[in-house]
């Protein structure tokens, strides 16, 4: 079994099965359920699994337990892929007291409607002795959900879903340093999962400087150990809105090729000006997670979109609807419309735009009619050196 110290054992289950992740996030490379237990004078399990995966759950925890008994089960976090199996749990081990905050307590109660748990709350600064060490207790309140608390025992911090990343274990490796590119999945997890709550993350951060752990035990993907300030400064930058990468993103939805035609010229023109990188998505069939992931990692945008029902192209109106959800700002953004007869995607677009804290247009908007034409070349070349200035 793998081990994180001498006395911490982990029992997790990677999920190669599952299609989408929360029933919207693809994942091609699966995901892990972490899950921990800490054998001291006293025996902390940190967390369960999803349902879908109790049985595989419960038997690595009896081999890790060797025979002992479990005194609590630690629950830093209530979400179903989390607490999925804590009723198998208890009815293996009802001498087990489950530890979580206070609204954990009640949002356990509705994720498993009448079964009868043993529980005890707690709170900021609390901690319980485990013998050699105490498991002392912080909030973390809407990172992602509000009942989230995090537990430091000696160097290591169970980090509930911060510092996660999408990916079963024995496909992206146990440790950071097995790992080919921690960062990729990483940033795209963060920014769909707790994108909207940069200063509640912030908050979090402060709180692990303070700790200064040696090792992040995480809920999704693999353990970090070693030098942390990598991923510390990562986290720091997204929670903070920060440009991660230098370059352009350009995004498009496109109903019959003219919209694309004209987003892909304008990469090539934002190149050939000596843009540092130039990244494309198009909104209509690449993953949605993947084009918020690269809006956050850029620090300016062009939106490409073709006007709908006199509106906005529906899988633009999506991803700016998305952006607005997990609180996209501090950005620049540039706009390419498309229209037949009367161009509409352009007013929506600013629209939108508008409601998003600290978003500038940069630019005059170019209006594509139905085809991009040489006569529209000179105004994306102009819309270049505006993104670029």
């Amino acid at each position: 079994m793998k081990t994180i110290t001498d006395n911490i054992i982990y029992i997790g289950v990677d999920d190669n099965e599952l299609d989408l992740f929360e029933g919207q996030y693809i994942i091609p490379e699966g995901m892990a359920y972490n899950s921990y237990v800490i054998l001291d004078s006293k025996v902390a399990v940190m967390d369960t699994v999803d349902a879908s995966k109790t049985d595989e759950w419960l038997s690595n925890l009896e081999k890790a337990l060797g025979g002992r008994k479990p005194d609590y089960l630690v629950m830093h976090h209530i979400e179903p892929d989390h607490s999925g199996s804590a009723a198998a749990f208890a009815a293996r081990y009802p001498e087990a007291t489950i530890i979580t905050s206070a609204m954990g307590l009640k949002y356990l109660a509705q994720f498993a409607p009448g079964v009868a748990f043993k529980t005890a709350a707690v709170k900021e600064g609390d901690s319980i002795d485990l013998g050699k060490e105490s498991l002392k207790f912080f909030s973390a309140a809407m990172v992602h959900w509000p009942e989230v608390m995090v537990s430091l025992y000696g160097p290591v911090l169970f980090s509930a879903d911060a510092f996660g990343k999408f990916g079963s274990l024995g496909k992206c490796g146990f440790f950071i340093d097995e790992d080919d590119d921690w960062a990729c999945e990483a940033r795209r997890y963060y920014f769909n999962i707790c994108g909207k709550y940069g200063p509640q993350v912030q908050a979090l951060l402060k709180k692990a400087a303070a700790t200064a752990p040696s090792v992040i035990a995480p809920l999704h993907g693999p353990i970090l150990r070693g030098d942390l300030k990598p991923y510390l400064d990562l986290y720091n930058t997204w929670s903070s809105y920060g440009v991660e990468t230098e370059g352009v993103f350009v995004a498009y939805a496109s109903i019959h090729g003219g919209t694309a035609e004209a987003a892909l010229k304008l990469a090539d023109i934002l190149k050939a000006k000596g843009c540092p990188k130039v990244a494309t998505s198009d909104l209509c069939r690449d993953d949605m997670a993947e084009a918020v992931e690269d809006a956050f990692r850029y620090g300016r945008m062009v939106l490409c979109a073709s006007s709908y029902d006199a509106g906005l192209f529906t899988p633009a109106y999506n991803f700016l609807h998305t952006l607005q959800m997990k609180a996209w700002q501090k950005r620049k953004v540039a706009l390419v419309e498309n229209g037949t007869w009367g161009p509409t995607a352009g007013k929506v677009m600013r629209d939108m735009f508008s409601q998003m804290k600290e978003v500038t247009e940069v630019g005059n908007m170019v209006t594509i009619r139905s085809r991009m034409t040489p006569a529209d070349i000179p105004a994306l070349e102009a819309l270049a050196d505006a993104i670029l200035e």
